[in-house]
């Protein structure tokens, strides 16, 4: 017989889920004094980070980090990220510097539209109703007006609705297709409401119009969902520069063989899928860090990129580089949906800061800041594997986790850190000098 089902558990206190921790793992009975220990002590911010969630027991710490030095259309600006990982700070900082010396970023929004969809099985003609959808389409937008309104009011709203037919991927199987533009607004809500709305309306003109036959007015709806593939919804950003300008200190020989390995390296990842997987996960590193910075949700962020790399039938790297007239350009261009107000921004502490530090961008601003992250942590990345390596510049970054693994003492990190200054770094380097410099 298998252990007992908890029924409940999300009406559980804080401490009665705790409780079930101990009870069911065996858990030292002082868990939750030390749960608490990383808790916030204002309980108000405590109260709103734990409402967040479902079934909270503690937080979870991660760094609040900054990257200064990002200029993005001539604006001077810090970004703050929330990484674990201190190579993506870090990287994304050098380039900031790197690039701040040399024009800066720039940026430019291409779209804003979002998508969602009605997906329903209608056991009918498809001619026969696209010759109705213009009735159809009328009776939808009237219908969400009352909840379109307000968005209209701001500039927004529902930018279009089209029928599509998709026999091929399921019989009688229909889409209604809709865009809609939410203005700074992640929308996600607004958008959802308008769907399942327009299901409603659908469903209610197949039983009452006389232009439907008796025998096809059941419209079954499958789901009304947004989706977070939105390729209207664009941005593209790049750098450019002297070739002769690349690298400080190199002789325009060395910054030729520089600019040719680096374009290399992007030919490499538009070419193969096992390379470009890698090199979006260092796109992603940057655009992920400042996301979860201002309370953006990452996944769809990440889910809409990786599509928009597989648009063209192959998944391929999502920087562009062109080397032409003595000039080296490196670009990138990737689809995103994103908000300033509302959700998690409008209510995180930290989140909140960093739209401040931000100087409290636009959602068209924040698009650009995004995709500037992403890149300017990709070009760290492959600069760094084209030139000294990954591992030189990683492995040093993370000195200090494996100082903590192994549990040396504060008194002795300054001299290990200088011992390592010239060498490769790893755990078992590391750990060989602790033991000969303890014996």
């Amino acid at each position: 017989m298998g252990e007992s089902i908890l029924k409940g558990f999300s009406k559980y206190t804080k401490q009665q889920r705790i409780d079930a921790l101990i009870q069911k793992y065996g858990f030292q009975e002082d868990l939750a004094n030390w749960l608490e220990s990383f808790e916030n002590s204002d309980i108000s911010i405590q109260k709103i980070i734990d409402d967040l969630s479902e079934n909270p027991v503690s937080n979870f710490h991660l760094p609040f980090s900054i990257a200064p030095n990002f200029v993005v259309n001539g604006k001077n600006l810090f970004f703050p990220l929330v990484s674990e990982e201190s190579s993506v700070v870090a990287a994304l900082a050098n380039a900031a510097g790197f690039w701040a010396k040399r024009g800066g970023f720039h940026a430019e929004v291409l779209g804003t539209e979002k998508k969602g969809q009605v997906h329903f099985i209608w056991n009918g003609n498809p001619e026969y109703l696209q010759s109705l959808f213009l009735e159809i389409r009328d009776k939808l937008f009237d219908e969400s007006a009352y909840l379109t309104a307000k968005m209209e009011e701001r500039g927004g709203g529902i930018t279009g609705i089209e029928l599509k037919s998709l026999p091929h991927i399921y019989p009688n199987y229909f889409q209604l297709d809709a865009g809609f533009e939410t203005c700074d607004a992640m929308g996600a809500n607004f958008i959802n409401s308008c769907l399942e709305q327009f299901g409603k309306s659908l469903q209610n003109f197949f039983q009452t119009s006389e232009k439907i036959s008796t025998g096809q007015r059941e419209c079954e709806i499958i789901m009304a969902i947004l989706s977070n593939y939105t390729p209207e919804s664009r941005v593209r950003a790049w750098v450019e520069c002297p070739i002769a300008k690349l690298l400080e200190g190199k002789s325009p020989l060395e910054c030729e063989l520089f600019a040719r390995k680096f374009e290399q390296a992007i030919r490499i990842a538009q070419a193969d899928v096992s390379r470009a997987v890698t090199h979006n996960k260092g796109i992603f590193n940057g655009i992920d860090a400042l996301a979860v910075a201002t309370g953006n949700d990452f996944r769809a962020i990440e889910a809409c990129g990786h599509a928009f790399a597989a648009r063209n039938g192959q998944y391929t790297g999502l920087t562009d580089v062109r080397i032409q007239d003595g000039k080296f350009y490196f670009s990138i261009e990737l689809t995103l949906a994103v908000g300033v107000i509302g959700g998690v921004t409008a209510v995180h502490p930290l989140a909140k800061l960093a739209m401040q530090i931000l100087d409290n961008p636009s959602a068209k601003e924040l698009m650009m800041y995004l995709t500037v992250a992403g890149m300017a942590s990709n070009f760290g990345a492959v600069k760094a594997l084209v030139s000294v390596g990954i591992q030189q510049g990683h492995m040093k970054m993370h000195l200090s986790n494996i100082m903590n693994q192994l549990k040396i003492p504060e008194i002795h990190r300054h001299k290990i850190q200088e011992y390592f200054q010239d060498k490769t770094v790893s755990y078992s380097a590391v750990e060989e000098y602790w033991k000969n410099k303890r014996t």
